[in-house]
């Protein structure tokens, strides 16, 4: 089975997002920024793929940044040294840097996983392992989009493909008022 790839674009109007879905796709996840500047990405970038997974890992550099989900180097035991009670012993090492900022209950600065991530994974935790981690992350990594100022496009109800019409009508309406149209 062939390795699913994300593409990314730069898509600033409406018409070459629907000209760029229209001969590359249609896909089941469609990943912008809702913010200004955006992190991560580019000015108006797109990431589009048929695996949520590999639009998160694209989105965060995941392979080429050689990121990698490890037991985090210290004893959760030791309470001379102050943490958090919901810092967990697992980190993603290579984590990025801008991403730092975020204040979320899945991770730290550094790339330290949070005990939200591990309870995703039904099971002792003595045997959890690390692909068991980078799963769970990334399933909480896709709830908590919004919040980091990422807009994900997915199917809703039966769709196959990401719902991208009510944000086309709102996205073609801005340009419109603005007088791109």
């Amino acid at each position: 089975m062939a390795m699913e790839l994300a593409k990314r674009e730069i898509l600033p109007h409406s018409n070459q997002f629907k000209q760029f879905w229209k001969e590359k796709g249609p896909f089941k996840y469609a990943l912008t920024s809702s913010q200004f500047p955006p992190v991560l990405l580019e000015p108006e970038e797109w990431i589009f793929s048929d695996d949520i997974q590999v639009i998160l890992k694209e989105l965060m550099q995941f392979d080429k940044l050689k990121m990698k989900v490890v037991k985090a180097p210290f004893n959760p035991g030791n309470k001379s040294i102050f943490r958090p009670d919901t810092l967990s012993s697992w980190k993603i090492n290579n984590f990025p840097e801008e991403w730092d900022a975020f204040i979320c209950d899945i991770f730290f600065p550094g790339g330290h996983l949070t005990r939200a991530v591990l309870d995703r994974i039904k099971m002792p935790e003595g045997k959890i392992e690390a692909k068991m981690v980078e799963t769970a992350f990334f399933q909480c990594l896709e709830n908590s989009l919004d919040q980091f100022g990422y807009q994900l496009l997915k199917p809703r109800g039966a769709s196959k493909y990401a719902a991208i019409t009510t944000y086309l009508l709102e996205w073609e309406e801005d340009e419109q008022d603005a007088g791109l149209l």
